[in-house]
């Protein structure tokens, strides 16, 4: 009798430098991937974190993509329409003395509610105390971006609006914890108009109903407050049709081949349901292992295809759920590490301890009421000066 055949070995370090190395330089083939370059920094840094290798991230390092960070900060002026918010990229930016030019420019900077999520995130990852943000300013701008049927646009100007940006605006709002006039119940009622009738959740009113936004649909109910309005049936009968979506990995919509980002997606939303334990671990575990490249490190969508930030970084959330040994635990509805999760706690008890934006309201009832408008912040971070 022959013994088993040992479990394939998930290559960490291997991981830990292609994610790496994602920091440093990009190849060729991603450089139209140039507008949305904060995406990337957030696989890569959420990433290093799930690995416990945020070491190999020096200090000075950090410091930079700190700063980096920021500087995609847009913050209105008294006279333009509320965009606070990060841009995903320094294109319109121009490093020139020109004022014209620079007013230009200026018309083409607004917030970019995937990109504000990712910088916030990646901030909150590296341990920033978050003290150069204007909460209120990136709070109105998400506000900005609600249509009249609950869900939110990417930007002020021009965008689809679905239920990926309401996922984006509910992490942004939660993780600054303030909803400012955001309307929480018009986002719920767009949500649940978006439950089809199999019982996902499709990414428009009247879509076909898919695994990633049936995650954004689920995590945002949860970090609006709102998941508890779905009743037993409904979440039993969600739940079903998400654990059908495993075939070894998982689909993300029926009658197609399985992918390794879906791990996540329909990972995460079972987590959230606390339905995780329905699935198959060993088969999961297998077909993330099958795209893994034992070469240069990094996972792909599928077996002998080209490995990418985006599906490493996801296929190690979709391991860390079925608890594979060196990875962290993950934030399912946050999509970053429980320690990440831990740090924004802390954050938000800093600020409601010096009552920071308590004169507002911050339960996204659509109402936002004045009272003492100043307030002083002092920062803690060792990688920046006190504002």
């Amino acid at each position: 009798m022959t013994d088993a055949k040992e479990p394939e070995p998930v290559l960490l370090s291997k991981h830990a430098k292609n994610l790496l190395r994602f920091l440093h330089l990009l190849p060729a083939r991603m450089s139209s991937h140039d507008s949305t370059r904060s995406t990337i920094v957030f696989f890569a840094i959420c990433g290093l974190d799930v690995l416990n290798s945020l070491n190999l991230v020096t200090p000075q390092m950090r410091e930079d993509i700190i700063n980096w960070t920021y500087g995609g900060l847009v913050v209105p002026r008294d006279d333009e329409k509320p965009c606070g918010g990060f841009m995903g990229c320094r294109a319109m930016l121009p490093q020139t003395e020109d004022a014209h030019l620079l007013e230009c420019m200026r018309q083409y900077q607004w917030g970019h509610l995937a990109m504000t999520y990712t910088s916030i995130a990646v901030l909150v990852t590296l341990g920033d105390d978050l003290s150069r943000l204007d909460r209120k300013s990136i709070v109105d701008g998400v506000a900005e971006v609600q249509r009249p049927d609950g869900s939110f646009s990417a930007c002020v100007n021009g965008s689809e609006d679905d239920m990926r940006f309401v996922y984006c605006a509910a992490t942004i709002c939660h993780m600054l914890d303030y909803w400012g006039s955001v309307n929480k119940e018009t986002m719920y009622q767009f949500i649940m108009r978006s439950l089809r009738y199999d019982y996902g959740f499709s990414q428009e009113l009247e879509g076909e109903a898919h695994g990633g936004t049936t995650y954004c649909a689920l995590a945002a109910l949860e970090l609006s407050g709102q998941l508890d309005r779905l009743d037993a049936t409904t979440v039993e009968r969600i739940k079903r049709w998400l654990v059908f979506r495993q075939m070894d990995g998982f689909q993300g919509r029926p009658n197609k081949p399985v992918d390794t980002c879906y791990s996540f997606w329909i990972g995460a939303s079972l987590r959230i349901l606390k339905g995780f334990e329905l699935t198959d671990y060993a088969a999961n575990r297998e077909y993330i292992l099958s795209t893994q490249d034992k070469l240069i490190g990094g996972f792909a969508k599928w077996p002998q295809a080209t490995p990418d930030p985006f599906h490493t970084y996801l296929g190690l959330c979709g391991l860390a759920f079925t608890g594979e040994p060196g990875l962290s635990a993950v934030m399912p509805s946050l999509n970053f590490s429980m320690a990440a999760h831990a740090h924004l706690k802390q954050l938000h008890e800093h600020w409601r301890a010096s009552k920071g934006l308590c004169h507002l309201s911050i339960d996204g009832s659509g109402d936002a009421t004045d009272a003492a408008t100043t307030k002083k912040t002092t920062s803690s971070s060792p990688l920046i000066s006190a504002q």
